[in-house]
């Protein structure tokens, strides 16, 4: 398995104009230890589907850290929707990020406001004139299946509920790539499949959907491109793949 998995990645080492990631040979090291990334080489098409899946400590946090550049490579290049991340200068980062929607584990909800208010905040954020807001929160408050939940606070939701919200809020300003860490890992089964049937209709419509997990069953059933990355390196990267548990 280890060859043919070199000579895929030797294969698709050119990038192309419909790559909307492109890291080459990328390392992160911290101040001590093993590097917590090591030399990887990934690359993602416009509108696909990935999981990226691996036990504690196997390199996922810091890669997204790096696409949403909270961190810096110590070797390497990453390109993210035509933007240099080694070399994109700092007053341009929010625009970048702008592009990019992000939903955590956590929800990271502003408690003090109501469901139509957190979603606001991300188009307020960006100056959004108040009818643009008026109309694109409603919009995906339904898109998401809160239509009628608009006034409520956040604290007399459910868990999915939260996490619809959550997912409202990353998709108002309509982003390239959606980055989804750990998303379903404080919510029940049902719960669970009702957020990823959501991430694949988001997915149908154009966006670039990243999916951080831990969750086998989810991996299993949705049989999309799995990355499993191990000790800093990416050991394994299949399309409908499956959750893979060996050590490499």
């Amino acid at each position: 398995m280890e060859k043919s998995f070199r000579n895929k990645m030797s294969r698709d080492n050119g990038a192309s104009k419909n790559e909307v990631i492109v890291m080459e040979n990328v390392t992160k090291s911290y101040n001590e230890g093993a590097p917590a990334l090591n030399g990887v080489t990934l690359h993602i098409k416009k509108g696909e589907f990935v999981f990226i899946v691996g036990d504690s400590g196997s390199g996922k946090s810091t890669l997204i850290k790096l696409l949403l550049r909270e961190l810096v490579p110590s070797k390497g290049t990453i390109k993210v929707m035509g933007y240099d991340l080694a070399r994109i200068k700092r007053r341009k980062i929010p625009f970048f990020r702008r592009k990019i929607g992000v939903v955590f584990q956590d929800f990271r909800l502003l408690k003090d406001r109501n469901v139509y208010e957190n979603v606001a905040f991300a188009q307020r954020i960006i100056m959004k004139s108040n009818r643009d807001i008026r109309r694109n929160v409603p919009s995906i408050l339904a898109t998401v299946g809160l239509a009628g939940k608009y006034k409520s606070k956040v604290n007399e939701l459910s868990g999915g509920e939260q996490q619809r919200v959550a997912l409202a809020r990353a998709l108002v300003n309509r982003p390239d790539i959606l980055l989804a860490d750990e998303p379903t890992g404080n919510l029940d089964p049902g719960n669970t499949r009702d957020i990823m049937k959501l991430l694949e209709q988001i997915n149908e419509n154009g966006t670039t959907v990243i999916v951080v997990t831990h969750n086998r069953e989810i991996v299993n059933e949705m049989k999309k491109r799995v990355i499993k990355m191990n000790k800093g390196v990416i050991v394994n990267d299949e399309e409908n793949g499956v959750y893979i548990d060996e050590d490499y």
